[in-house]
């Protein structure tokens, strides 16, 4: 299947147009769907309306995206679409403006044809939580495609659209990507406005692209990137054309190191073996590899639950059953009316997380956990700056495991919030990460991700790095028949 930059190409030389192109995607929509569960809501009418007015203005070369069909996932609002975040909660909410990335999506001529299925609000790592029913990952249905930006992966690997746009709180765009064989990136925090992203840990969440390529990923961040005076979080600093870092065909010159506490206990031997032959042929592109530690990483996840759960708390309140959501029809008074909404329209795992949160927020216990979370933040912060101070880009696998079967263990939270050890502490420091495909997994036949770790606003150097890389690993196309 085509590439985004591939079926632009053929798109701005007329080969084809938007709407036939559109069409296409939705008719693969249809006919994989059923079996994936990658989209919640399909705009059909809306994306072909869309398609039809370029086709009738013409090509237009100025716009990166024009007419390729993208999806974005159902926690990140769409005008007029519904926007779920596969939860009962917002089961029928339809916003009345765009995020500040899908107004970046559509000013770059994307068409948006669906809203992806995910964990609900965010919150998991298999996006089997959602409301409307686990994701099944393409290139295994018994298998996971890893959360929480679950339906983003699962429908680009299925060649439902060209690129998607996930968010990252604490793995899940770079975790699912790895799971389902594409390219993922988390920006910077900042890079890239939350303005119109339903908040789960404002302080961790980042929106970013999900694609085929490395190259694809690169158009997309240059279209969605760039200052938001909305949301005060925003980096001041304008977009950039990340393509012109595309040019290195080797890494001499590059160092990358290797967290030792990255590479340790826990790792399945064919995650292992992997990614230890994608640092082989790193080293024969000419990259030096360099050993490096980062001690406080291995606190990562017990921080990130700590204040990921306090900030999910704080933001979820919005949920009453008051204003908008879900509402019990007949409640008794006002108390009811709270207790029965929330219980009723959040499902097991939020309703887990904001209890571990408001617990972590109480009194007497605020500076035992959140202060004492935030104070090791900064050490992870600090070890993730130290270590880069000696190489260009840090390298790891993404995953300590391949994907696994659907219900293996979604009765074992703490087993569940461990798949992520490798992916939270990018988040905790704010720092960029690319990840993309090393091969597969010799026990499983599952694809296996490596990650680059990168300088504050250094995504140019991971795009070129992983770029390289990409050459040598080769790209997983996308999946024509299901298994």
């Amino acid at each position: 299947m085509l590439t985004l930059a591939e079926a632009r190409d053929r798109l701005l030389k007329g080969e084809c147009t938007a709407v036939e192109l559109a069409k296409a995607c939705l008719k693969r929509i249809a006919d994989t769907n059923p079996a994936v569960n990658a989209c919640i809501t399909i705009r059909e009418a809306d994306a072909l309306e869309e398609a039809a007015a370029l086709d009738k203005v013409g090509p237009d070369s100025a716009k990166p995206l024009w007419g390729v069909p993208v999806v974005v996932k159902d926690c990140i609002t769409v005008k007029g679409t519904r926007t779920t975040c596969g939860s009962r909660m917002l089961e029928n909410f339809i916003p009345f403006y765009d995020a500040f990335a899908v107004r970046k999506l559509k000013e770059a001529g994307a068409v948006i044809i669906a809203k992806t299925n995910m964990d609900e609000f965010a919150m998991g790592s298999s996006s089997e939580t959602s409301y409307f029913g686990p994701v099944r990952n393409p290139r295994d249905l018994s298998r996971v495609p890893g959360g929480s930006s679950g339906g983003s992966a699962a429908a680009v690997a299925a060649g439902q659209a060209f690129a998607a746009l996930g968010t990252d709180t604490g793995g899940s765009i770079r975790q699912p990507a790895a799971f389902c064989g594409c390219v993922g990136i988390k920006p910077t925090y900042g890079r890239v406005s939350r303005f119109g992203a339903v908040a789960y840990a404002s302080s961790l969440d980042q929106i970013g692209p999900m694609a085929r390529s490395v190259e694809d990923c690169a158009i997309m961040l240059s279209a969605i990137a760039g200052h938001d005076p909305k949301d005060s979080t925003s980096a001041p600093r304008d977009g950039q054309d990340y393509t012109a870092s595309l040019k290195r065909g080797d890494l001499k010159g590059v160092t990358l190191g290797v967290p030792k506490e990255f590479w340790g206990e826990g790792i399945t031997d064919g995650v292992r073996k992997t990614c230890a032959e994608a640092l082989e042929k790193a080293k024969a592109l000419g990259a030096q590899i360099i050993d490096v530690s980062m001690p406080h990483a291995l606190h990562s996840v017990a921080v990130f639950y700590i204040i990921a759960t306090a900030e999910a708390s704080s933001n979820l309140a919005r949920f009453d059953g008051v204003r908008y959501g879900y509402r019990v029809p007949d409640p008794r008074d006002l108390a009811d009316l709270y207790i029965r909404s929330r219980t009723e329209g959040f499902g097991e795992e939020v309703r887990r997380r904001i209890m571990l949160g408001t617990y972590t927020l109480s009194s007497g216990f605020y500076d035992a956990y959140y202060k004492k979370a935030a104070q090791v933040r900064r050490l992870i912060q600090q070890d993730y700056h130290a270590a880069l101070a000696r190489c260009d880009a840090l390298i790891a696998p993404v995953s300590p495991v391949s994907p696994w079967k659907l219900g293996e263990i979604s009765d074992d939270p703490l087993k569940m919030y461990l798949m992520d050890i490798f992916t939270l502490s990018l988040n905790l420091a704010g720092l960029p990460g690319l990840s993309l495909p090393a091969g597969t997994d010799c026990e499983t036949n599952m694809p296996t991700g490596i990650q680059l770790m990168g300088k504050p606003f250094d995504e140019s150097a991971l795009f070129a790095i992983g770029h390289a890389l990409e050459g040598a690993f080769g790209r997983m196309s996308a999946v024509e028949t299901f298994r």
